[in-house]
């Protein structure tokens, strides 16, 4: 069960991703999280207070998300792996939207605030490491090289369904492109490697 603190800051979390930062008050989090005036601000004093904590939430509830992907998922083929990451995609841009927009919106203010970068930074590790393990499960004898290549593709393709959304989305068989082409080049280079 969620405690007030986490129901405020989901609400909070709406908001920044529905409305931007600029809605992100402690009077508007009270009624996007339908609570007395002030309920906020007995948890958060400052708007900063309020968006730092936010900070630490929104990777949490990513995690979820992706822990319940990782739960089901041990790809054996680029296919397999690219039907999880446009499953994953798809969530992004529809049922988790507001979760999604709001992770930018802290990006761009990581921008303005460096000490932020840190905390964005930790939060991907563990996503990472199981990204580069299924990486591996694929071919990728370079799965550090290819979870930025795929990892940073995925990201344009969610920011990009966000802004124009398109109501047949469906990345598969463009990830799957990727997958594929990554890992025949380095098998190509690998080749010619062995070969000289």
């Amino acid at each position: 069960m969620a405690s007030r603190r986490d129901d405020l800051l989901d609400a909070a979390i709406a908001l920044l991703g529905e409305q931007g930062v600029r809605a992100l008050t402690h009077r508007a989090v009270d009624a996007a999280a339908g609570l007395p005036a002030g309920s906020t601000s007995n948890y958060f004093r400052t708007k900063e207070a309020l968006f730092d904590a936010i900070v630490e939430r929104v990777p949490a509830r990513e995690r979820a998300n992706f822990e319940e992907l990782a739960a089901h998922l041990a790809p054996r083929t680029t296919t397999d792996l690219a039907k999880a990451l446009a499953a994953f995609a798809r969530d992004s841009a529809g049922r988790e939207r507001a979760l999604t927009l709001s992770r930018y919106a802290i990006l761009v203010e990581a921008s303005r605030r460096p000490e932020l970068r840190e905390k964005l930074a930790d939060s991907g590790a563990r996503v990472n490491a199981w990204f580069t393990t299924w990486l591996r499960l694929v071919g990728s004898t370079n799965p550090d090289h290819h979870l930025h290549v795929v990892g940073n593709y995925l990201t344009g393709l969610v920011l990009h369904q966000l802004a124009i959304p398109d109501p047949d989305f469906d990345p598969t068989a463009h990830l799957d492109a990727l997958l594929r082409s990554l890992i025949q080049t380095q098998h190509e280079q690998g080749s010619q490697a062995s070969g000289s």
